[in-house]
């Protein structure tokens, strides 16, 4: 049976209107008018919500295998459900092993079987020595390649050098496949840190931390990948962007045609440096959380469209790894724990800029949806509500004002800098291909998310 779902404003690919969304087989059959409701349809009127197409976030460590007891495909699921993430795709590195071969992804695929809540892909991981892997993976189906230019705090994911980038993207060229980077270069960070160190520097307060990782590491790296990307003309995707240093050589790549994407992530956009108490190391994670006016540069280039979309970078650990006691910067494990916020924040921000209830569900979509949908190869699947498209569906409601406590956390660790955050907007349902996963804080049903095989 057919299902029609309705409210007075649905995004739609004519914007944001009174519409019906009519369902059959997992997909958007039909977008009609308010009041056009199929005969013998299952009628679900939302009212005054909005619906927005389900979220893609493309940058989410669930650390399974083999790290489990620091998240997993059961809990990350569960969170991404709770807020309108209808797909993740998965990071290769913190699991054990990182999808770095063919037998690490049968491994990851196995791992997930029964546990996923959402729908999800795998990243393949690019490190020293394994070029040959590379055209194996994308065989396979992962949708594209990650890499670190700098130590990513994983021995076992060892970071690459430009000869080593040389390889991968010879290796790529003419997959279509795009190659995700790290950028921060692992030269200035060496030399800030050891004068630091050398300064006997304090390593509780956070601006220690900040100076140990500068602009120039990020810019130096964005420098070295975009002139790569132009000469393989290859696909490169900068993640998380967090100095907005780098914003002029990325415009300039740009209007040079190189093709480069960049996404930058809801730390860096609610966060400031000026605020962060020393010692509280939730807040730590590598590029670092900047300055305001840093923070305002990076919203204006996401406005503009030099930056493209955003992503969590959901990157969680055992509470202990935090180090939290100790409070030394140098010494806690890096990365925020975020999964299942990001809509909220982004919803919040965009309102404080001042933006209407239209402007906001369109820049949400296609911040947050249609162009993490694009650069995981999903675009006509996932990330918009259309006909064809996944009935991947959010019911939003956009006027709820609340305060995130632990409760609201689905991920494993309730270790989050969001914690006490004052948002306005909230998740009521979230609708996996046409039936509800969450509903008014409930999961509904079993695990039924699939993963998503690039072809």
């Amino acid at each position: 049976m057919a299902q029609a779902l309705r409210a007075t404003r649905v995004l739609t690919p004519d914007g944001l209107r009174p519409a019906t969304l009519v369902v059959e087989n997992e997909q958007i059959r039909d977008v009609r008018e308010w009041n056009d409701t199929p005969r013998g349809a299952e009628l679900r009127d939302f009212g005054t919500h909005l619906l927005l197409p389900g979220l893609v976030d493309a940058h989410v460590h669930i650390n399974e295998p083999g790290r489990t007891e620091w998240e997993g495909f059961a809990s990350a699921t569960r969170a991404a459900a709770a807020g309108g993430v209808t797909t993740l795709v998965d990071m290769p590195l913190n699991s054990l092993p990182e999808t770095v071969s063919m037998g690490a992804l049968e491994a990851k695929r196995a791992a997930a079987k029964g546990k996923v809540w959402v729908d999800w892909a795998a990243w393949g991981g690019v490190v020293r020595g394994n070029a040959d892997s590379v055209p194996i993976l994308a065989q396979a189906g992962v949708p594209g390649f990650k890499c670190f230019l700098i130590h990513s705090g994983s021995d076992s994911f060892a970071w690459v050098g430009e000869a080593d980038l040389r390889l991968a993207l010879g290796r790529l060229r003419g997959t279509g496949l795009p190659l995700l980077a790290h950028a921060e270069l692992t030269g200035p960070v060496k030399e800030a840190t050891a004068s630091l160190n050398q300064s006997s520097a304090d390593w509780k307060k956070y601006s220690t931390y900040l100076a140990s990782r500068p602009d120039q590491a990020e810019v130096d790296a964005i420098a070295l990948l975009t002139r790569l990307a132009e000469e393989f003309q290859t696909p490169i995707h900068i993640v998380h962007l967090a100095s907005a240093e780098a914003l002029s050589l990325l415009a300039e790549a740009r209007r040079s045609g190189v093709p480069v994407t960049v996404e930058t992530c809801t730390h860096y956009l609610w966060f400031e440096a000026e605020h962060i108490p020393d010692g509280a190391t939730e807040y730590k994670c590598a590029p670092p959380i900047r300055s305001t006016s840093n923070r305002e540069s990076l919203w204006s280039a996401l406005e503009t469209g030099l930056i493209d979309m955003v992503n969590s970078d959901h990157s969680p650990c055992p509470p202990a790894l935090k180090r939290r006691d100790e409070g030394r910067w140098d010494q806690a494990w890096g990365g925020i724990a975020s999964l299942g916020l990001a809509l909220p924040v982004m919803w919040t921000l965009i309102r404080r800029h001042g933006l209407d209830r239209e402007d906001a569900a369109e820049r949400i979509s296609r911040w947050m949806s249609a162009q993490p949908a694009r650069l995981a190869g999903l675009t006509g699947r996932k990330g918009a509500l259309e006909p064809g498209s996944d009935a991947d569906i959010i019911v939003f409601d956009p006027d709820a004002a609340w305060t995130v406590s632990l409760s609201d956390l689905h991920f494993r660790h309730k270790v989050s800098p969001y914690l006490g955050a004052q948002l306005q907007g909230r998740v009521s349902e979230t609708w996996l291909r046409g039936k509800p996963v969450y509903c008014n804080s409930e999961f509904i049903g079993q695990p039924r998310g699939k993963e998503l095989v690039r072809r």
